[in-house]
């Protein structure tokens, strides 16, 4: 999230398009009624008229993968009819910014941007550069009338999302789009605020980033960013997924964002050249510019002692990808199937039923020498072997089950979507002979540890390197019990080394050898300080020699009234609860909207680290720097970005700098009503191109066996693929079993009651549930004919209830195939039949 939960109450208008918070994320209907109460609307379109729907002033129905569509049709709107913030439009983001005459629209050439090689399915993005000045500055019209310009192109590209156009597309009435485009761009003002909330509506598609990318160029139209009340808010699906993606979870980055190392970056120094951007704007903040001091301190914090300069201070005892290497989760599984794996961690997940194509996955698992399965239960991961379709006489693959405990029974913190980093107590003791996952992994590494000390193996360093500084150590040097609060300070960083501001005359202690680092701005390239991820410096600190757990704090004062809270648990970075708050206020720094001002520039207030007047009040400021308009130190507000702008053109992402609508892999339609040459994204990865693909990477595109839109979504009563909710008896009682939601209209065509058994199938696996003959899904009219969509729940298994009675999941139905830039899976739009079993 840019903001933060209850921030939502500030929203004058309240966009809900890929989620549905009202049963998936309850507590934030809280907020959102509370908004509602005084005076706000709330906005929800989606395929399906659910519970948020049930509270919305205006709903509006699409069809499942067809959202850039509807927000182009947005983009045009607002556009044509002049209701973009302009001040904000000019002064902090890149719409001014003149592109490269040579740069081309898919308007132009059919469906795809200029420099398409559609042999690699790969841009070669020259094209998509910025003229430069002779400081290598990109140019700037701010008239924004010239027709190289980023706004000029902007309109130009969705001059052809007509509401004919977007209707035809989407299956949304022409007259529900007017009214959803006018209440939400509506907030282009000074004194008004809009935000959106989305989850896997959005991201679980082959233009999932770009679905998000199109919001955020509405955002920054409408000067939506760095305010209260406004943002784009991801609803995570899980308590700490933020947390999990921060610390590095995901293949291409480790923790605090920082891309992971390739094998052609042989050294620090050259990684850090690589990926430290670079600008001559003394107006930018270019704050990726302390790349350098962030991996430094990771890798002091990683190898402690071990790590120094005269060894790159250990930098070649990381893991490296190879260039281009692509390790994400669906490649994982087509590699795992083909025989690439010797063995497989499942830790706290359950992709025989989580992930797309289900049944390639437990094929997949079947071809392993051993797997090793943490969870609180059994599920259709650990016990794969002998589920439908399987020979257990046939499978090689050995299964080691491990029992973890819950989050009640372990203590450590969480980070929720608004980046709040909160502490959690252990409430009892471990149940039977399940352990935490830290204890889990201190076996394993110790394990592990002692095979290369008494066995020795290729490339020991990365393991026997390692710090591990997280406990009593028995007299085999064995971690006794993790501590997580060492853990957690850890991630904080330390002062190795007495830290001064040399700047000063003379030189400030800024930190002491032995303490916890303040915050990421004392971090040092030189090896002097360690810190486990940047972002969280300033959780677990100290001050006055007293340590002080930020993320443990519990205090409720709330001075702005924004709901900020500042002093509750802890916010990344540096506590700030809203970021790119420097983008709320006007060049001069006062705030936009006076009475939901986030942040002041006080020019008569002392700042007490210069000792001069002028400093910033409120909210925690995206960096202590004067507001724009000041000449000599003012900088521009997007601090993370090298020119300091709001990305309205996106050159960095794989397939375009601007959001253009393509039709999901599977769909209704046998060409893109935008551009007849390119139905589907031109950059994301086929996985069955020809016959000699594996079978079971098959896809259906306009095939009349299988006619219906298919989605899948979450119930409130269960949680992710069931494994926890569906062994609490009165959780599996509330819905017991896998169903499907259809519109009376298609039930009647078919010949389906209320409460019958059917099938539902694609080309990839059949899956029976119980039909809900329901009005929350009402026929599409696409391209003049009539399509049907349905719906299905993915918590359910044919593990647990034991009997079978749950049915089994619906992901054996969706397709292998992801993002163009994030490889997350399409488990939102695909095609079926659905018939009486």
């Amino acid at each position: 999230m840019t903001n933060h939960w209850i921030d939502v109450k500030n929203s004058d208008v309240i966009l809900v398009m890929g989620g549905n918070p009202a049963e998936n994320h309850p507590v934030s209907m809280k907020w959102i009624m509370n908004a509602k109460e005084k005076g706000a609307k709330l906005i929800v379109v989606d395929p399906r008229f659910t519970r948020t729907a049930a509270k919305a002033d205006i709903y509006a129905s699409i069809r499942s993968g067809t959202d850039i569509a509807f927000l182009g049709g947005m983009i045009k709107y607002i556009l044509d009819n002049k209701l973009y913030f302009r001040e904000y439009v000019v002064n902090y983001t890149n719409a001014s910014y003149l592109v490269n005459p040579e740069f081309k629209m898919p308007g132009e050439l059919d469906g795809v941007f200029s420099g398409y090689d559609p042999a690699a399915r790969k841009y070669d993005k020259k094209t998509w550069s910025y003229q430069l000045d002779e400081n290598s500055i990109p140019k700037k019209e701010p008239a924004l009338k010239d027709p190289n310009c980023v706004f000029r192109l902007l309109k130009k590209h969705y001059s052809r999302y007509t509401l004919d156009t977007v209707s035809a597309i989407t299956g949304t009435p022409k007259e529900k789009l007017i009214e959803v485009y006018k209440a939400f761009s509506s907030t282009g003002k000074p004194d008004r605020a809009g935000t959106e909330l989305y989850a896997m509506g959005w991201t679980q598609h082959t233009v999932g980033t770009q679905n998000i990318r199109a919001m955020a160029i509405i955002q920054l139209l409408l000067g939506n960013i760095g305010i209260a009340g406004g943002g784009i808010n991801a609803l995570r699906g899980e308590s700490n997924v933020q947390g999990s993606t921060d610390h590095g979870i995901l293949f291409h980055i480790l923790p605090g964002y920082l891309p992971a190392p390739t094998a052609t970056l042989s050294d620090l120094k050259t990684y850090i050249e690589k990926h430290t951007p670079k600008t001559k704007d003394p107006k930018s903040v270019n704050w990726w510019g302390n790349r350098g001091k962030y991996i430094t301190s990771y890798l002091k914090a990683i190898y402690g002692d071990k790590a120094a300069k005269d060894n790159d201070f250990g930098y070649a005892w990381l893991p490296k990808l190879d260039e281009g290497m692509n390790a994400s989760w669906l490649m994982l599984f087509d590699h795992m199937l083909k025989g690439k794996f010797d063995g497989f961690f499942a830790w706290g997940q359950n992709p025989a039923c989580s992930t797309s194509n289900a049944n390639k996955v437990r094929k997949a698992l079947s071809k392993l020498k051993w797997m090793v399965n943490v969870n609180l239960f059994d599920n259709e991961t650990g016990s794969f072997w002998k589920g439908p379709g399987m020979n257990p006489k046939d499978i090689q693959t050995e299964v080691f089950q491990l029992p973890a405990c819950s989050c009640v029974e372990k203590e450590g913190s969480i980070t929720n979507s608004g980046r709040l980093a909160q502490w959690r107590y252990k409430a009892i003791e471990p149940i039977g002979q399940t352990k935490p996952d830290s204890e889990i992994m201190n076996e394993l590494y110790f394990r592990v540890k002692r095979l290369y000390q008494r066995h020795g193996g290729k490339f020991p360093e990365p393991i026997l390197n390692l710090s591990w500084r997280y406990g009593t150590k028995d007299s085999d040097g064995r971690i006794k019990k993790v501590d997580t609060h060492l853990a957690a300070r850890e991630i904080n960083g330390y002062y190795l080394e007495d830290i001064y501001d040399k700047t000063a005359d003379p030189p400030k202690l800024i930190g002491k050898k032995g303490e916890l680092c303040t915050n990421f701005v004392t971090l040092q390239a030189d090896g002097t300080t360690s810190c486990g991820n940047w972002i969280y410096s300033g959780s677990y600190t100290q001050k006055d020699g007293k340590v002080i757990n930020m993320m443990a704090r519990t205090k409720k004062s709330d001075p702005t009234g924004l709901g900020l809270y500042p002093k509750w648990a802890w916010c990344w970075p540096l506590n700030r609860r809203i970021l790119y708050n420097r983008a709320s206020v006007d060049p001069k720094g006062m705030p936009w909207d006076i009475k939901r001002g986030v942040i002041k520039w006080s020019l008569t207030k002392l700042n007490p680290q210069t000792n001069k007047p002028g400093i910033w009040e409120g909210d925690v400021p995206d960096g202590p720097a004067p507001p724009m308009a000041d000449e000599k130190a003012g900088k521009y507000p997007f601090i993370m970005r090298p020119d300091g702008m709001g990305a309205i053109f996106g050159p960095g992402l794989a397939d375009g700098p601007f959001p253009e609508h393509y039709e999901p892999l599977e769909c209704p339609l046998s060409e893109n009503p935008m551009s007849k040459k390119q139905r589907i994204n031109p950059t994301v990865k086929l996985f069955y191109t020809d016959k000699n693909s594996l079978a079971e990477d098959i896809y259906a595109n306009n095939d009349s066996r299988y006619p219906i839109v298919a989605t899948t979504y979450r119930v409130t009563e269960h949680w992710q693929t069931g494994v926890l909710s569906r062994h609490i008896p009165l959780l599996l009682e509330t819905v017991p079993q896998q169903f499907v939601e259809l519109s009376k209209e298609l039930a009647k065509e078919k010949g389906i009651k209320n409460g019958d058994k059917v099938n539902v199938a694609s080309l990839r696996g059949k899956v029976w549930a119980v039909a809900f003959v329901t009005e929350r899904f009402k026929p599409f009219k696409i391209m003049g004919k009539t399509v049907h969509q349905i719906g299905m729940p993915y918590h359910f298994g044919w593990q647990f209830p034991e009997d079978g009675s749950a049915g089994d999941s619906a992901n054996l139905l969706s397709p292998t195939i992801g993002d163009a830039n994030t490889m997350i899976p399409e488990t939102k739009a695909f095609m079926v039949n659905i018939e009486k079993a």
